[in-house]
């Protein structure tokens, strides 16, 4: 079974591993379309948001495709979710000492090796989906990365400027919304910066055209998945795909479960129920992108033309995730191998 998943950030990497888990590892690099004719064998191609990267300190910081590769590869820390483990802070001591900005972002020594190599490889001219199956090759993440794009195409979001004009608006880039204001602030929208010229990655397209299903991994709706989809290229892809598509709700209980989904989906207007996150995304019978949608138990959804079912939704463990990934398949009347 050929298996594309959109992913971002900490959940999606979480899911990662729960489809790993349930269709088998496969050697990296694994080219999607020319897997082993035996009937065992799977592929998993994750499809990653870039639109949290940034430039910092003058290195090129890929959040989503790090949390990927090192939550799959086992260098992910633990507690944090985020970065690596057992890391270390000196050169983040360093920087403040010298009165560096952002002050407000920390890279940590272990982490820095890897934004170091990455710069130096965009430097030289290797494309960002390049870079990451090169990265990719230490981490061995039994899965096929993909940025979603080379491109630029990182989300910035409008807010009141602070110390301006009453109304006066500024867009600022997400990490430091996310990061230094905590989305705290007067906030009216989010752009992407650079998606009018990016296109998707080489084997992004193929890997919706030919997938035998696509799931959108439980990451947030808007500045992950939405910033997936909002490349030119990628919706219409999605919608034309002959594979069903399937989505799993980030939310239980109608609360995100870590992370501020609520916030972001509050600033486009759309509820933080499972519900209302369906019916933002919409059903491919009308003019969304949805076949089946996965709700956890307790919550409730029903929107016209989309399936809708319930199972546990807490990535306790990959075997947890793998059972959840099997109920979301038999939403579109399919079976893991």
């Amino acid at each position: 079974m050929k298996v594309t998943v959109l992913v971002g950030g900490v959940g999606g990497a979480r899911f990662l591993q729960g489809a790993r888990e349930l269709f088998g590892v496969t050697p990296f690099p694994q080219p999607f379309d020319s897997a082993p004719a035996e009937a065992a064998s799977n592929s998993v191609t994750a499809i990653v948001n870039v639109g949290d990267d940034a430039w910092m300190h003058g290195v090129r910081i890929c959040p989503d495709l790090d949390t990927c590769m090192y939550t799959l590869g086992g260098g992910i820390d633990l507690e944090r979710g985020w970065g690596h483990r057992n890391e270390t802070w000196n050169a983040k001591e360093e920087l403040a000492a010298y009165g560096a900005d952002p002050d407000w972002f920390g890279l940590g020594d272990r982490d820095l090796a890897t934004h170091l190599i990455r710069t130096q490889m965009l430097d030289a001219g290797f494309a960002l989906s390049d870079v990451t199956a090169a990265l990719s090759k230490r981490w061995q993440p039994g899965v096929r990365l993909l940025p979603v794009t080379d491109d630029r195409h990182e989300t910035h979001v409008v807010i009141d400027n602070p110390g301006g004009e009453p109304g006066e608006k500024v867009a600022i880039h997400f990490q430091e919304w996310w990061v230094r204001h905590r989305a705290q602030v007067p906030t009216h929208g989010f752009a992407q910066v650079g998606s009018d010229d990016a296109k998707p990655a080489p084997g992004v397209l193929d890997a919706i055209t030919d997938a035998d299903v696509v799931l959108l991994a439980p990451s947030n709706p808007v500045v992950s998945i939405g910033a997936i989809t909002s490349v030119p290229g990628i919706r219409a892809a999605l919608r034309n795909t002959a594979a069903p598509v399937v989505g799993i709700s980030p939310v239980i209980d109608d609360k995100p479960l870590r992370g501020m989904a609520d916030e972001c989906l509050s600033v486009i207007g759309v509820g933080s129920s499972a519900e209302a996150i369906a019916g933002h995304f919409g059903a491919r019978s009308g003019n969304g992108l949805l076949d089946g949608w996965l709700i956890a138990d307790g919550d409730h959804a029903q929107v016209e033309g989309i399936s809708i079912g319930s199972a546990p939704l807490l990535m306790t463990d990959p075997g947890a995730t793998a059972q959840m990934i099997r109920a979301a398949l038999a939403l579109v009347g399919m079976e893991a191998p």
